[in-house]
């Protein structure tokens, strides 16, 4: 089976998984070996047991117990390493010198080829108890590291609020990197004066960059939100901020560019503004239907302003109370199944309509994994706000 991809659970935040949830030594923890491989030295033996007794006496069974310390090794510490190797030696010659169950004379068990036998499993043995040293530290560098990216993961992505006025929010999250879950997609929504913005991006890139990037876009953000009068004005403003950044930074300006989207739903009207900088448009999800939020005019990425223009263009589209905004990057629309065909975003959600801002995106993250069979080839982030009911008036 191939790898299941590092996942961040929709209906928990970023922030929120269960192995690190305020338990530092959780963090750390060293998934356990399948059942079955755990279990594998015991049926090895039990398999050599029933082979011997109807193999002729002249085949010696009891030789492929030489591999038993290296079967252990795959699941169990260098301790047990050690004692299977102990117990195969002495296992060895009980089989080699029995004459009621292997119809040999006792005075075979110091045979040449036997105690050669017994020399061969000891190194073996020795073998697979260093290999089992150095697969126990690899496993707890691994967790160290896994554990280390989670950290940095809730400091960029931070738990969301489930309400922001009149508006619920979800989030989901899926690395394509099994060993380190984070990536430069990124989200964030804040509650403003203006009402609730929202940001969901996909810096250009991977790796350490990338990183860099998302967490120097959203430090902007949370604090330009606040300061600008509109969205366009808050598009400019992350212009020149990651502009600034980029120059500051090792490598090309240029290639550090971010794809991203703003949105602002206002308390006191039922629409939401977008400014939508070469990202994928979003859907609006309400009164049975599904719409993509094509802009009319796009804009340019964040930091590429400087070269093509700084011109952002608000589109104003109606959010009744109901309606529910599905923010997502192109990892989404990029997943592909095993026939090359790219996931089919809209008309998935059609069929989800009627579901709620949690149920819908735990459905998107199963029929994600459905679709790829579990090879998702690009980080993953989707943002879903849904506009609350009117409260009535006492």
């Amino acid at each position: 089976m191939p790898p299941e991809p590092a996942v961040r659970r929709p209906g928990r935040r970023a922030g929120e998984d269960t192995r690190a949830a305020g338990n530092p030594s959780a963090q750390q923890l060293v998934p356990a070996p399948p059942l079955w491989l755990r279990w594998l030295p015991a049926l090895y033996v039990a398999a050599v047991l029933l082979v011997e007794p109807i193999t002729p006496v002249q085949w010696p069974v009891s030789f492929v117990l030489t591999a038993l310390p290296l079967v252990a090794a795959f699941a169990h510490g260098p301790v047990v390493v050690a004692a299977v190797t102990v117990f195969a030696v002495v296992f060895e010659g009980v089989l080699a010198g029995t004459p009621c169950c292997a119809g040999r004379p006792v005075d075979y068990m110091w045979e040449r080829h036997y105690v050669a036998n017994y020399v061969c499993t000891f190194l073996v043995g020795v073998l697979g108890t260093f290999l089992s040293v150095h697969r126990t530290r690899r496993e707890h560098t691994l967790a160290t590291v896994r554990s280390v990216a989670e950290t940095a993961q809730r400091v960029l992505l931070r738990p969301v609020p489930h309400r922001l006025g009149q508006v619920s929010v979800e989030t989901l999250y899926l690395s394509a990197a099994a060993e380190a879950q984070i990536g430069g997609d990124l989200y964030e929504a804040v509650p403003t004066a203006h009402g609730v913005r929202l940001l969901i991006g996909d810096v250009r890139g991977k790796g350490l960059v990338a990183v860099e990037t998302a967490a120097a876009m959203l430090g902007v953000f949370r604090e330009a939100a606040h300061e600008e009068p509109d969205l366009a004005c808050l598009a400019r403003r992350m212009e020149r901020s990651m502009s600034r950044h980029a120059q500051q930074v090792a490598g090309d300006a240029a290639e550090r560019f971010v794809t991203a989207l703003f949105a602002e739903i206002p308390d006191d009207e039922p629409v939401v503004r977008i400014v939508n900088c070469g990202h994928p448009p979003p859907l609006l999800i309400g009164h049975g239907k599904v719409t993509e939020l094509e802009a009319t005019d796009p804009s340019p990425p964040i930091n590429i302003g400087g070269l093509v223009g700084d011109g952002y263009h608000v589109d104003v589209r109606p959010f009744r109370p109901g309606d529910q905004l599905l923010l997502y990057t192109d990892g989404i629309t990029e997943t592909r199944d095993r026939t090359g065909a790219l996931y089919p975003l809209a008309e998935r959600v059609r069929a989800w309509v009627d579901l709620p801002p949690g149920e819908l995106l735990e459905r998107l993250h199963t029929d994600l994994l459905d679709y790829s069979g579990g090879r998702l080839e690009d980080d993953i982030a989707a943002l879903a706000a849904y506009r609350l009911p009117e409260e009535p008036r006492s």
